[in-house]
């Protein structure tokens, strides 16, 4: 058994727990606004003034009189806007680590800088949210019910009386898709989409593409689970529902299947299995959730994982299961899996 992080998953923890598993559970985090602060793209806000509207995942149209100003999102939205060039006032989800660092979901911002409004699942605080005077909420919708990510159910309705909402749907399509609609979200918001480091961005990330699909081309016998570790169960995901394995296994990439009926139990993300069964499907690479609150590779004990072909060939690399929408950063996701399918040895 894992001694390294013991992390207590629910249903809903998991999903989010184990990308893999794809549901997961529920991550945000807040900013304050700095217009002196760095780190963001050299997007700058074309635009501040004027009426504001956005058709959002779920159909709903929001309408301002003006572009929104104090903007709270959801960490990983937060992220993907702030390389845009966009700022938030607050952020809901993971966001710093125990030891204070940022959250990998937190990407490039200055988390020291940021107003938190609960960096847990189920945390929000509606109080300081209302004293930031919010124009706007934004999240991410994991599902075709239109749930914000990390809005807690049992608080939603005094949530969303302060201000209107928008979702950006990362569920059941591929990831170019979420990314060109976080990029008009972004465009809406005053980014400048024609800066130079948003244009070379979005070609780098076309490049990456095709070197994955290149890649997988060349070796097809290569297998790759998408796995997820909590303290007594590996999750294996399925490629259906999650924006990134869609879009890998549309590359051409031989994402390894749980069965049909184990995936069905999980509404189609994933399958439990117990570490004594972590070998059930043979894979040359391992592609493993980096989430905070999962178990990460170098701290997982179990013999039975140290015995894995493909760890003891050391082909086990990170995956995002939870990716920050934004073109910079997608594009280390699809270069680090072809680098990985190129140099693979056949284990599995």
């Amino acid at each position: 058994m894992s001694n390294a992080r013991a992390t207590h998953v629910t249903r809903r923890g998991i999903l989010a727990a184990g990308g893999a598993l794809g549901l997961g559970a529920v991550l945000a985090a807040c900013g304050d606004d700095d217009s002196t602060s760095s780190g963001s793209a050299d997007a700058t806000k074309a635009v501040t003034s004027g009426p504001w509207t956005f058709k959002d995942d779920r159909g709903t149209t929001v309408k301002l009189d003006k572009i929104p100003a104090n903007i709270v999102a959801f960490t990983g939205v937060a992220a993907a806007l702030f390389d845009y060039g966009i700022e938030v006032k607050g952020v809901f989800g993971p966001t710093t680590t125990a030891d204070g660092k940022a959250d990998v979901q937190a990407g490039d911002m200055d988390v020291s800088k940021l107003t938190v409004l609960g960096n847990e699942w189920g945390q929000f605080n509606i109080e300081k949210y209302a004293a930031l005077t919010p124009d706007v909420l934004i999240s991410t919708l994991f599902d075709d019910a239109g749930t914000l990510w990390y809005v807690p159910e049992e608080s939603k309705d005094k949530i969303l009386k302060l201000a209107p909402s928008v979702g950006i749907s990362v569920y059941d399509r591929q990831m170019p898709v979420s990314l060109e609609r976080m990029y008009a979200l972004a465009e809406s918001l005053g980014a400048d989409v024609k800066a130079a480091k948003v244009v070379e961005a979005k070609k780098k990330f076309e490049t990456a593409a095709e070197r994955l699909r290149a890649a997988a081309k060349a070796r097809p016998e290569i297998k790759v689970l998408a796995g997820s570790a909590s303290q007594d169960i590996f999750y294996v995901s399925g490629s259906n529902l999650s924006i990134d394995l869609e879009y890998f296994k549309a590359l051409g990439v031989n994402i390894v299947e749980p069965s049909a009926s184990a995936l069905k139990a999980s509404g189609g993300w994933f399958e439990n299995l117990s570490w004594e069964n972590v070998d059930k499907y043979p894979a040359d690479i391992i592609i493993m959730d980096d989430r905070s609150a999962t178990i990460q590779p170098a701290d997982i004990t179990e013999a039975t994982w140290k015995k894995l072909p493909a760890v003891k060939a050391g082909q086990v690399i990170a995956r995002s299961p939870e990716p920050i929408v934004s073109y910079a950063k997608c594009t280390p996701l699809l270069d680090n899996l072809a680098e990985a399918i190129e140099n693979a040895k056949k284990v599995a």
